[in-house]
């Protein structure tokens, strides 16, 4: 799409639906919003930034679920937030979205819903936590409408429950197939028992076999207490006979600041075996540790975030967390929708469009079974930093989920 006297065409040709305004540059730093986006401290958006129930007065209405009380009221304060910074982006389109407080609950959730299809919503977006996701999911079958949601839990996905959250299992299929494609052929991984670590497991070992590569050993461990783990992993990832090339550890920073020393203690070498990592590893405390450098992760590239953050910050004098940029998304790939497909906009097949979408977090697109699947960036800690060595794609290749 392209913007002309304050209109959005297509361009012809074009393969993907560009969602968002163009914006600046940027380093963003993931909080850690899986296995569910909590809420976020240091986030104070202030009382003015949640007045009003409605934003904008267009004839098609979709309803924003999000928590603005109870737990999670900061991360969906900043959902809502984003919301209207697209809304006004897009110069008040013809869309009226309903906001409505689920409270971080599934009984919330489920009211917010039927609520908001009596009053005419053709569509929800949100909720933020799965237990809501799936209650509004309910509600949303029932009456025969789309929900797209925030939360990280690729379970309650479904047809009709799309989920363009940052999931982690793109993530996975971004890092391995780097590093196979770098020589990397025989992988280890030290993984948390965790919810978040079962489903990230599950991905890993798919996604070696997939690519015709070695699994030479595994261990879990309970979060934040590696060391035994580390030790039973020590001949195959320590010393001179070191059997794998690369190390997989999907942790979060706080649980890699227990990982590093553990890793140090058994005389672990990044030089000779690479560690690998997902999106909750751009964090500064993860780059100053000895045992990362020259280790590599996949993440959204931080090209439009920062552009939005400060945008978001000029407007609601705040800091938005991470995943706030997917409100602002979702909202913009509302009103694309709404100007170019007609009474179609909402369908199935429209959300499906294998070509995807590019929004602020670069380009997405949806599964059949709602899950989605982004492109990324892969970068590489050096000197106590994180920059990129391979940039996220422009267009996403054949499904990898």
């Amino acid at each position: 799409m392209a913007r002309r006297g304050g209109r959005w065409t297509v361009r012809a040709g074009a393969a993907l639906f560009c969602l968002g305004i163009a914006l600046g540059g940027c380093i963003g730093v993931p909080d850690a919003p899986r296995p569910e986006a909590q809420a976020v401290p240091q986030i104070e958006p202030g009382p003015a930034a949640v007045a009003g129930n409605v934003i904008g007065t267009g004839s098609v209405k979709v309803a924003l679920i999000v928590p603005l009380s109870g737990q999670g009221a900061a991360v969906g304060t900043a959902l809502r937030n984003a919301a209207e910074l697209a809304y006004e982006d897009f110069q008040k389109p013809n869309l009226q979205i309903l906001v409505k407080d689920d409270r971080g609950t599934p009984e919330g959730a489920r009211e917010s819903a039927q609520a908001a299809f009596a009053e005419g919503a053709e569509m929800v977006l949100g909720p933020l936590f799965a237990g809501s996701v799936q209650a509004a999911g309910s509600a949303a079958r029932a009456a025969g409408k789309p929900v797209i949601a925030f939360s990280t839990d690729a379970a309650v996905a479904a047809r009709g429950v799309y989920l363009i959250s940052f999931l982690p299992q793109s993530e996975v299929d971004r890092i391995v197939d780097e590093a196979t494609a770098g020589g990397r052929r025989s992988f280890a991984a030290l993984i948390p028992e965790t919810t978040y670590g079962n489903a990230v497991e599950a991905q890993f070992r798919e996604a070696v076999a997939r690519r015709g590569a070695r699994l030479v050993g595994l261990e879990r461990y309970p979060a934040g207490n590696p060391g035994t783990a580390v030790e039973r992993l020590r001949r195959v990832i320590a010393g001179g006979g070191a059997q794998a090339d690369a190390l997989f550890v999907p942790d979060t920073a706080e649980g890699l600041m227990a990982v590093a020393p553990a890793l140090t203690k058994v005389g672990f070498s990044p030089t000779r075996v690479r560690p690998l990592g997902l999106a909750l590893w751009n964090d500064p405390r993860v780059a100053a540790q000895p045992a990362f450098q020259g280790a590599r992760f996949a993440a959204p590239d931080t090209a439009g975030f920062m552009g939005f953050a400060q945008r978001y910050q000029s407007r609601f004098g705040a800091a938005p967390p991470r995943t706030a940029s997917l409100g602002y998304d979702a909202v913009s790939l509302t009103v694309a929708l709404v100007r170019q497909y007609g009474s179609k906009r909402f369908a199935h097949e429209t959300l499906t469009n294998p070509a995807g979408f590019s929004g602020v977090d670069g380009t997405f697109r949806f599964s059949p079974e709602g899950v989605s699947e982004r492109t990324l960036a892969v970068y590489e800690i050096r000197d106590n930093a994180a920059s990129v060595v391979s940039p996220a794609p422009k267009m996403l290749g054949p499904s990898g989920i």
